[in-house]
């Protein structure tokens, strides 16, 4: 009520300006479009200054004194699409009230507003480029894909998925050609997959679970961090809406993959809301072309998430949430998943895992441009391997604790913090594991300055300083800058540093066709080993416009240079002679260079979507006096989307890529493929049915390059996986969402 009536007076005192300037009196009538219910603190404001303005009472009701003469007036509350009014006062009839229906915008709302800048800015605002899949892209993938976020993250042209373990089907994200490993990945905000915790199942995140994924190009070091050299994800959380929801999905697939998800948020009173989501996932190993080898996994998931939200008053916000994950996930040769081997058994891995984490934000508001944010995470990830009769059990505790405050003055849009990362790794029974316990603590500090020069242009200043306690400290300047030469053009151009720690589990990829990075045969860093460090530079050229009422384009053009110096590889003795030689983390006789475009265009005429990307990346080893490809990086990537929709009816969509110029070790290139999907959703009011088919024309790597493996089925060496080892996979689901 205070800020109302603060609101009030402020507008009062400008309207004073128009002194004693012919006005008449004007009454706004504010409802919700739906329920017809008033809505109280609602902005009715003049577009054009003088300003006049108030907000609405608990009657939905406002009153402005306007100028004679044409007038447009802004309607506009946080949760509902802003409408403008083009008036002609007087008006024809001063009795009656003008009534102004509002309609809810949760979806636009959270297609916008991105958490990972932490500046409150709109995206278009944004002096770094952050891609966003909000949403409705979650709510159509929660039924396409159910139980993996990886699906959706691969149709963008830049990212490529790569399977780095044929008997867990692991995957990791590669950006702009880099190793997985210089990819970080948030969830909501906070950093939960370093180390060990992060070496298996990250993108095994139900998208039901999620409100949006960000993605930010490039080096995003100021704020989290040297890890992100390649790019950051950031994976937010859905939040309680205006109205209590439950979202059921059930699934199953042609590789007998059953999902059982179920979302559910309400907002009980003023003060409380609450978020929950339950995920179950079965998959039972499936031998897809034959050679005896589990081309999908046993995959057993168990995943609750509940979130509590309390707002106190309006000055005070607390958020709390917890996740326990359950998993077991077994590969190998299929009859021998789960036997004891007894000398003469085929090559098998099982994996048990469990995940405990909590959560806490509190947030702080002083006034409406100044805000302090207390947050922080705790983790425990228990890991279980039986690698064909070796044992090896692990754990890490992981904390993550911030404060930062978040102030708007003038032209300046200020974040500065202070934030510890720790992460504690000890290593339980194992049958020889040489890997040791270790712990990482690292301190930082940041600043960041978002100075608008002028209307079309913003300069973004970032400083961070890490001190890390076994591999020293860590500077790193950071510049954008955003420019704006008309209302569609938009330009953005970034250069930043980054680091990367050495880490025995931080998705490493092997330096070579010999090298291991199982646990049995993966020594412990040398104290030798230094920190990799880097440089990026990004540009983004952007423009967005319409043709006419029913058709908008959307067209971004990005080029990006990154170079990594002393990156950490795995290596094997040159002159070994054993099959599984010990693979040792050292730093590289090279160093990476990763340039290259990423072009992205997206068409929408009325209920018709066409979305086209190209990605080409030249990544290589260099400074060794011959450039090699560094392994498992296509050079070429098309990316196809086309999307029809009868809305409350209707939805359907194909998709298509094509992965070209793609080498391995010694710059041996692997054949090009495509891959094809068709989805088609029917609406029965809160029913869905979806039918969805993945690698329409059954694309695998065996039938591309050969077996997968060689060698006795005891002790196998398995090849490197560049290409779709699954095959062709039809899956049904049923989606049940309920808006009460």
């Amino acid at each position: 009520m205070l800020k109302q009536l603060l609101f009030t007076l402020c507008l009062f005192a400008g309207s004073t300006i128009v002194g004693f300037a012919q006005s008449s009196p004007v009454r706004f009538q504010v409802l919700d479009s739906l329920t017809q219910q008033p809505l109280v603190g609602v902005t009715v404001r003049t577009t054009t200054p003088p300003v006049v303005g108030n907000a609405t009472d608990l009657a939905g009701n406002a009153q402005l004194s306007l100028p004679n003469g044409p007038q447009t007036v802004q309607v506009s509350l946080v949760g509902y699409t802003t409408r403008q009014i083009n008036l002609t006062i007087p008006l024809s009839s001063s009795d009656s009230a003008l009534v102004v229906r509002l309609v809810t915008a949760e979806d636009i709302l959270e297609e916008v507003t991105v958490t990972s800048t932490r500046t409150n800015s709109r995206i278009e605002d944004l002096p770094i480029k952050v891609e966003v899949l909000g949403q409705e892209d979650m709510d159509e993938e929660a039924a396409v894909v159910p139980g993996n976020v990886g699906s959706i993250l691969g149709d963008i042209s830049i990212i490529h998925i790569q399977r780095t373990s044929l008997a867990t089907n692991n995957q990791g994200i590669r950006m702009q050609g880099l190793d997985p490993k210089y990819t970080q990945i948030l969830r909501d905000g906070l950093p939960l997959y370093e180390g060990f915790s992060g070496n298996l199942g990250v993108l095994q995140i139900p998208p039901l679970d999620l409100k949006q994924v960000e993605i930010v190009k490039g080096s995003a070091s100021t704020l989290y961090g040297g890890g992100a050299i390649g790019g950051l994800i950031n994976l937010v959380s859905r939040r309680p809406g205006a109205k209590p929801e439950l979202t059921v999905v059930a699934n199953r697939s042609t590789l007998r993959e059953s999902n059982l998800n179920v979302y559910g948020s309400k907002q009980f009173t003023e003060k409380f809301g609450a978020t929950l989501f339950a995920g179950y996932t079965n998959q039972p190993a499936v031998d897809v072309n034959g050679d005896g080898v589990s081309d999908v996994p046993v995959i057993e998931q168990f995943t609750i998430h509940p979130r509590l939200f309390y707002t106190p008053n309006t000055t005070n916000r607390v958020n709390v949430g917890y996740a326990l994950v359950t998993e077991e996930r077994d590969g190998g040769f299929v009859s021998a998943i789960g036997t004891v081997p007894d000398g003469t058994g085929a090559y098998y891995q099982t994996n048990k895992l469990l995940r405990h984490t909590g959560d806490l934000t509190y947030d702080h508001t002083f006034g409406e441009n100044h805000t302090l944010t207390l947050r922080g995470t705790v983790s425990s990830f228990d890991r279980r391997q039986n690698d064909a009769g070796f044992r090896f059990n692990a754990s890490q505790f992981s904390g993550y604790a911030e404060a930062s405050d978040y102030l708007r003055h003038g032209a300046h849009t200020m974040v500065t913090g202070l934030n510890l990362t720790t992460e504690q790794f000890t290593k339980g029974f194992t049958d020889g594991s040489p890997l040791t316990d270790f712990t990482y603590n690292t301190v930082g500090a940041f600043v960041q300055d978002d100075y608008a020069v002028s209307k079309g242009i913003t300069l973004q200043g970032g400083l961070r300083l890490d001190h890390h306690n076994v591999f020293g400290d860590f500077f790193l300047p950071r510049l954008s800058i955003l420019t704006k030469p008309s209302e569609h053009w938009t330009i953005r151009t970034s250069i930043g540093t980054g680091y990367k720690t050495p880490n025995a589990f931080a998705n490493v990829v092997a330096g070579d066709q010999r090298a291991s990075t199982r646990y049995r045969y993966l020594l412990p860093l040398d104290a030798s080993v230094k920190s990799e460090r880097s440089l990026g530079l990004n540009m983004d050229v952007a423009y967005r416009g319409n043709i006419g009422e029913h058709f908008s384009v959307q067209l971004d053009q990005a080029f990006f240079y990154t170079r990594v110096e002393s990156p950490v590889v795995a290596f094997v003795d040159p002159i070994s002679s054993a099959s599984n030689p010990p693979t040792r983390l050292v730093n590289a006789p090279f160093n990476y260079r990763s340039i290259g475009t990423d072009t992205y265009l997206r068409m929408e005429y009325d209920a018709l979507a066409l979305y086209l990307g190209y990605n080409h990346t030249e990544a290589r080893r260099v400074d060794t006096g011959a450039d090699t490809y560094i392994p498992f990086n296509p050079r070429d990537k098309f990316s196809l989307t086309v999307a029809y929709d009868i809305e409350g009816k209707w939805r359907m969509g194909i998709e298509s890529s094509w992965v070209g110029n793609q080498f391995l070790y010694n710059n041996q290139p692997v054949p090009n493929y495509y891959f094809w999907a068709l989805a088609v959703e029917r609406m029965f009011g809160p029913l869905h049915i979806i039918l969805n088919a993945e690698n329409l024309f059954n694309v695998q790597q065996i039938n591309l390059s050969g077996p997968v493996y060689s060698g006795d089925v005891r002790t196998p060496s398995f090849a490197p996986l560049w290409a779709p080892q699954e095959g062709r996979i039809v899956n049904l689901a049923l989606k049940y969402q309920l808006h009460h």
